[in-house]
């Protein structure tokens, strides 16, 4: 009997043990019932799933809801403060939104303000300074000894007072972007405001590899256009009826970083024009794609933009459409590619692979205040999808949902996650609200499938409140959790058949400095024998090297390991003469002559050599 035939089945014997009780009266007469409204059917459920995973059916509650954990280990959650304890939302306070780094520093933003922790030990964080600054939003992202800040709603003020503003035209409103010096990250002080036209939902760090004198914030507006009576030169009339709309762009704030007060809009690119037309609203233009599918918003602005400076490029997630930008001059994007898909509602989030060669897009269908995991949501509708790129073109790849239903009572949908540095693999740890944390790998992105989760029950048994994971995020050994309703999560990675433990001591060798998700950086591994070792594990589960090769390998570094002196130089010289090897097979797998996974074995001669080079 298949899953769903056992539902149908259980809700057949339901109701025959309910029918005893209808003849004898127990309950209303068959008259009464009949003269009301049946209930309607519980939805039908569109996919299958494990009905003994341990997600299902957890209790509710704020601070003691249920829950369950696989493949992962949390070190401590953290409250909100006093100061962001408010009554708003019956007592849970503002929403916690994104997360930034500098070395031990947590930054956690939030619609009243931002928080600092101090992670130098990440079991027992501590709270730096919690910092009120309403303003919506509230995402949050460092450089050096500058925090920028995310401001949308019109209650927010220049000066950070929490009295809001009632006037619909007011000189101290402030919908932009907030400039913190955080030379003393226990006392950051203002020292900026950047105004824009639609406020900042959300903002991207972009740093320019050959100049490192300043740096630029693409700001994402998506809230309505004040008016120019405030601020000249906004106007919220379509394109029909002005060319110079507020819509259909983003803004480019340029910052000197040895003078951030003289921050400024430099440029507003219309990166959704049709270059053939010129027409700026050039893009997805709104509504479904056909029948039983997804109705997409018109694409008129950005929800978030990822960079690679390395690279050159950015993702941007643009309500209808995702695209693709050479960022080569940062202050002059310029479009290079866009899709769409007709099981995409609006495009929210983007995070590259390592190597550039793949984009995971989310959908946040519902707008993050819906459930949208139920068993009844088709599987590829509020997902992750997964674009490979090749010739600076996406090409859809494949799909990546949570693999267990949510229920009514949490909202759930895709949202903000990034890369986890093990070599040899694209994993990616995300939030989905309240689905909880989901750790995938898509390393084939035709078929990602799920590492590790954590996950707890809703909020409250009946009515659905607003919380869960707005991200998760991978920075120096740790993944931190930023909870809505409920405060920061910490969590370490767990071996298991999926993942080992020399992968994950690969992954906690990569150490950054400054780590703003949208400003992503390439990983690069320090020589270590858990690098090599992760890619022959790889291999071997796999059988994507020879059995005699893997064992050779895996010996010879355990014997290298533990010697010093003579004997280590020796076994180091059979290392090298085995990365030799490697290179033979590596070749002869790429041409088909011969068996084995030719990529990592050719990661693995590279990985023993540069350990070998790191010992002598």
């Amino acid at each position: 009997m298949s899953r769903r035939e056992m539902m149908f089945a259980r809700r057949r014997i339901g109701l025959a043990a309910v029918l005893p009780a209808l003849a004898f009266g127990l309950l209303a007469s068959v008259e009464a019932l009949a003269a009301q409204d049946p209930p309607p059917p519980p939805p039908e459920a569109v996919w299958e799933w494990d009905p003994d995973d341990p997600r299902i059916g957890l209790a509710p509650g704020l601070h003691d809801a249920g829950m369950a954990i696989g493949n992962l280990e949390r070190l401590i959650s953290l409250p909100k403060p006093d100061p962001f304890l408010t009554d708003e939302a019956g007592g849970r306070g503002p929403t916690n939104s994104d997360l930034a780094f500098q070395g031990d520093f947590v930054f956690q933003g939030s619609y009243w303000g931002f928080q600092v922790f101090d992670a130098s030990d990440p079991a027992q964080p501590e709270l730096v300074v919690a910092v009120v600054c309403p303003g919506g939003q509230g995402d949050v992202s460092v450089h050096e000894n500058l925090l920028f800040m995310s401001v949308q709603q019109a209650s927010a003020r220049l000066d950070c007072g929490t009295e809001g503003i009632q006037d619909s035209v007011s000189t101290t409103r402030l919908r932009g972007i907030r400039i913190f010096d955080i030379s003393d990250a226990r006392n950051p002080r203002q020292v900026k405001t950047v105004q824009t036209c639609r406020g900042s939902h959300t903002h991207t760090l972009v740093t320019d590899p050959s100049d490192d004198s300043h740096v630029y914030i693409y700001v994402s507006g998506t809230g309505g256009v004040r008016s120019s009576s405030e601020l000249p030169g906004c106007s919220g009339l379509p394109v029909e009826e002005d060319e110079n709309t507020s819509l259909f762009r983003i803004e480019i704030i340029e910052v000197p970083m040895d003078a951030p007060e003289d921050a400024e809009v430099v440029n507003m690119p219309r990166i959704f024009t049709d270059s053939e037309t010129g027409d700026i609203a050039g893009l997805w233009v709104g509504g479904d794609h056909g029948e039983g599918t997804q109705r997409t918003r018109l694409t008129n602005q950005c929800h978030d933009i990822t960079v690679r400076s390395d690279l050159g490029l950015a993702a941007g997630a643009c309500a209808g459409n995702g695209i693709l930008l050479d960022i080569s001059d940062p202050e002059n994007p310029v479009r290079i590619d866009q899709v769409v898909d007709p099981n995409f509602a609006y495009w929210h989030s983007a995070t590259f692979n390592n190597d550039g060669t793949a984009i995971v897009f989310t959908d946040e269908w519902g707008g993050g205040g819906a459930p949208r995991c139920r068993g009844s949501d088709p599987e590829t509708w509020g997902a992750n999808a997964i674009f490979t790129i090749r010739d600076r073109k996406m090409e859809l790849a494949g799909y990546y949902k949570l693999p267990v239903p949510q229920t009514e009572q949490e909202n759930c949908v895709a949202h903000n996650g990034s890369m986890i540095p093990v070599p040899g693999r694209d994993i990616m740890v995300q939030g989905w609200y309240q689905g909880g944390l989901s750790i995938f790998d898509f390393t084939d992105p035709e078929n990602p499938f799920e590492i590790a989760y954590f996950d707890r029950g809703p909020l409250d048994a009946v009515e659905m409140l607003s919380g869960g994971y707005w991200s998760a995020y991978w920075h120096n050994g740790s993944i931190y959790g930023a909870e809505i309703a409920r405060g920061v999560d910490v969590f370490q990675l767990a071996a298991s058949e999926h993942l080992s433990q020399a992968e994950i001591d690969a992954a906690m060798s990569v150490m950054v400095g400054d780590s703003n998700v949208q400003n992503q950086e390439r990983y690069d591994w320090p020589a270590s024998f858990a690098v090599a070792r992760s890619y022959l594990i790889q291999m071997q589960r796999g059988n994507g090297i020879q059995t005699e090769r893997g064992e050779r390998v895996a010996a010879l570094l355990d014997a290298a390991e533990g010697q010093s002196g003579a004997e280590r130089s020796a076994t180091l010289d059979e290392l090298d003469v085995v990365a030799a090897e490697l290179d033979g097979d590596a070749r002869r797998a790429a041409n088909a002559a011969g068996p084995g996974d030719a990529r990592r074995l050719a990661l693995l001669a590279d990985a023993i050599r540069d350990l070998t080079a790191s010992l002598r």
